[in-house]
């Protein structure tokens, strides 16, 4: 009699170490599936993908390539955690190449290096690129001035000039004008496609 009475202890003990390493093994792949889902929600609101069309931007960017945007980084904010007034971090900086929405007809997003910025005075004379009186060197070392401005341009408020790293074959801001930020979606991140073109973006 005890002898059953130890089995039935024995198998009992079997059944709750079992139903405490199932419900251990559930816990565990419960919150990786949760922080699973959570990074992705992360950052597909805080991210996105993105593909070149064309040679604008040659040699920094190839067409085809395929780019991820950081969307998080121009939150607009009426507090600002860096000293930029209406961004929560900062606003575009001259010489970031950023993905915006074209004050065109396009219905695609366009990639484009930052020239200048707000208060800032550009001139396009004998093939260069000037901003607040100095010499800018970003990729193509001829840049036509084209019609849309007049130059020199002092940048409004909340308004940005851009332009191709290919400047021969680039449609930017010399042919269209700004783009306004609450047009811009974001700043290129990192180049993830093909691997062996793998650049992370500053």
């Amino acid at each position: 009699m005890r002898r059953l009475h130890n089995r039935l202890a024995v198998r009992r003990q079997d059944r709750a170490n079992l139903l405490n390493a199932f419900r251990r093994s559930f816990r565990d792949t419960a919150e990786t599936v949760i922080a699973a889902v959570l990074i992705f929600v992360a950052l597909q609101a805080t991210t996105q993908s993105f593909e070149i069309d064309g040679r604008s931007m040659l040699p920094t960017l190839e067409d085809q390539q395929r780019l991820l945007v950081n969307r998080f980084v121009y939150s607009r904010s009426p507090v600002s955690l860096m000293g930029d007034d209406g961004y929560l971090f900062h606003g575009p900086q001259r010489g970031d190449v950023i993905v915006f929405q074209p004050p065109t007809n396009s219905t695609t997003d366009f990639v484009k290096r930052v020239i200048g910025v707000p208060g800032d005075t550009v001139d396009i004379r004998g093939g260069d690129v000037f901003v607040n009186g100095e010499l800018t060197a970003f990729a193509d070392d001829v840049t036509d001035a084209r019609r849309f401005f007049e130059f020199p341009i002092e940048i409004p408020a909340d308004e940005y000039f851009v332009m191709g790293d290919n400047r021969r074959a680039s449609n930017d801001s010399r042919n269209w004008g700004y783009v306004h930020a609450e047009d811009i979606v974001g700043r290129a991140w990192f180049l993830y496609w093909p691997l062996n073109a793998f650049t992370v973006f500053g």
